[in-house]
């Protein structure tokens, strides 16, 4: 059995903010301004080596904003995550929309006990929330098909991150509550990296999520200074 990776007060702060995760201009706005993009990056790079309907596993769904957009986009996807109440508004959100979509609470830890494979597994902005990245992305590792694939997206330990994701978005913007990161856990690309060889998963491509002023929204491009995205596959 897997030790599990679960900080009981991240996923206590997260379920409090269940109840306002879809709104658009709410506590997760910077996560609805980032969705389209990281969606796009994501289900591009599913299409080019999978079909259409391929399974999904979303681990750390939230409320399913992730979810939502790769079932819309044709996949059959499993959203799963730790905190009940935040499944629960996923499954409300989704309710009536016909997509391939379940969402179950729990962890993947659990999961991985279970010995289900999935040919792509997402945990987007999670494993800075982790008690143990390492560990965690074994357990990623451990839930992949033979030739699946692996996307994550995380936040660089730089001080230009400290200063735009931590000061900027949570006390000075207050686009995010405060606490919802600490910046000695964000992960570097190296750090990332490093984490995916020791899991038997080797990086392949990464790509950052940089905000523009002028369009009020993120955009996908090379600077991996705050918000970066990256893909890896099976050794």
């Amino acid at each position: 059995m897997q030790s599990s990776s679960v900080i009981d007060a991240e996923i206590a702060q997260f379920n409090a903010l269940a109840a306002r995760w879809w709104d658009e201009n709410g506590p997760m706005r910077p996560l609805h301004l980032m969705n389209g993009p990281r969606a796009a990056w994501v289900a591009e790079r599913i299409a080019r080596r999978f079909p259409a309907g391929t399974r999904v596993l979303d681990v750390g769904c939230g409320a399913g904003l992730l979810s939502e957009a790769l079932a819309k986009a044709g996949y059959g996807v499993l959203g799963l995550d730790a905190g009940a109440e935040v499944i629960e508004a996923a499954r409300a959100h989704a309710a009536g929309q016909g997509l391939n979509l379940a969402y179950r609470c729990g962890t993947a830890e659990a999961l991985l006990d279970e010995g289900v494979k999935f040919p792509v597994v997402t945990a987007l902005e999670i494993i800075e929330h982790v008690a143990e990245p390492e560990a965690f992305l074994r357990s990623l590792a451990g839930l992949l098909a033979p030739g699946g694939m692996l996307f994550l997206s995380t936040l660089n330990r730089t001080p230009a991150s400290y200063m735009v994701a931590k000061l900027g978005a949570e006390y000075v913007l207050r686009l995010l509550p405060v606490g919802t990161h600490d910046w000695r856990k964000f992960i570097t690309p190296a750090e990332l990296a490093r984490h995916c060889r020791t899991a038997g998963l080797c990086l392949k491509d990464t790509a950052g999520l940089s905000f523009s002023p002028a369009t009020r929204g993120f955009q996908v491009g090379r600077d991996l200074s705050v918000n970066y995205m990256a893909a890896a596959d099976i050794l």
